[in-house]
């Protein structure tokens, strides 16, 4: 996945919203979200077919845990294990502090390079693995709209983060108590078939070498009380043609 826009709001009734497109190529095999691991009952993610882990889920403790690779370093290596198990692994845990505490103890080696954002209704983290670092980087993130992408969270430089960045600011945000997803919908599904690479003026990827963007989310985690549930919209394929719909299982 490769764009993952951070809504944080303490105290708000709906503390969080997580929108992502996911970039991949076309023709990896994947399941949209469900409850796909008999062993993890408590886990609703989209399950990537080829490595059997997952690019973004949440779990019945209000957890939501999304991975994005870092520049250079789309698809499998030989050696490495597979990114997706960062996912399922953060989603074992019952806060996001005891999984981003977790996850940073790992052996950054044994994957490729990555971005990790690991969240709850209190507070929010992403995980940063570079090319060669001799350890997981561990970075609150703050209140407020933030994007990552294939490179730091809000970095400038990052030609989608630097064109997308005060759009979702000046847009109005979710409202899940009504319904209306439709200016972040909107925003996720901004495609322009002939956009070349770094790609800044797109949100949705469309090329002709197989790659692109495969689906979208919408996540929000409401106030942990009695009765409360995660939202989920989902497309699934490319946000401007497929139309977001709840996903979610019971």
């Amino acid at each position: 996945m490769c764009t993952a826009v951070i809504l944080r709001r303490p105290g708000h009734a709906w503390p969080l919203i997580l929108a992502a497109n996911r970039d991949e190529m076309t023709g990896r095999p994947w399941l949209p979200p469900g409850r796909h691991w008999p062993d993890r009952p408590e886990t609703v993610a989209g399950q990537d077919q080829l490595s059997g882990g997952s690019w973004l889920g949440v779990n019945d403790h209000g957890v939501v845990a999304a991975v994005l690779n870092r520049t250079g370093s789309l698809g499998p290596e030989a050696g490495k294990r597979s990114r997706g198990e960062l996912v399922l692994d953060a989603l074992d845990h019952a806060d996001a502090r005891d999984a981003a505490e977790a996850l940073s103890e790992i052996d950054p080696h044994a994957f490729r390079s990555f971005n990790l954002v690991v969240a709850d209704d209190q507070e929010a983290y992403w995980l940063s693995a570079r090319n060669g670092a001799l350890r997981v980087e561990l970075h609150p993130i703050p209140e407020g709209v933030s994007i990552i992408t294939s490179q730091d969270l809000n970095e400038h430089g990052a030609p989608r983060t630097r064109t997308f960045l005060p759009k979702f600011r000046a847009a109005a945000a979710p409202d899940p108590n009504s319904g209306d997803w439709a200016a972040w919908e909107s925003l996720l599904a901004t495609c322009d078939e002939d956009a070349v690479p770094p790609f800044n003026d797109t949100m949705c990827i469309v090329t002709d070498r197989g790659y692109g963007t495969v689906s979208s989310s919408l996540i929000a985690l409401p106030r942990h009380e009695p009765g409360a549930k995660v939202i989920w919209r989902f497309s699934a394929g490319r946000p401007d043609n497929v139309p977001f719909e709840s996903v979610l299982p019971e």
